[in-house]
């Protein structure tokens, strides 16, 4: 934990800017940082799940395509998304 202490005759601003210093220079901000923002990595399950997904969906819209039931334009507007 940073203390900084007020030190006399100095302005609140100064001990602000002594406070964020402070706290750059222990590299608590980087820190902070990097825990909000980590991402997990996925899991084996939820990756074969996620590939079993997307083979499922290609498949049926290659047999919807090979019936004729899908034209090409429909096609790339579903692929997009």
């Amino acid at each position: 934990m940073l203390e900084v202490r007020r030190k006399n005759s100095e302005s609140f601003e100064s001990l602000i800017r002594r406070f964020t210093k402070k706290t750059i220079q222990s590299g608590k901000i980087l820190q902070a940082k990097k825990v909000r923002f980590f991402k997990k990595s996925k899991t084996r399950r939820e990756l074969k799940e996620g590939a079993l997904r997307r083979m499922g969906i290609n498949s049926r819209l290659d047999y919807l395509k090979r019936v004729g039931k899908l034209d090409e334009i429909t096609l790339k507007r579903s692929k997009r998304r």
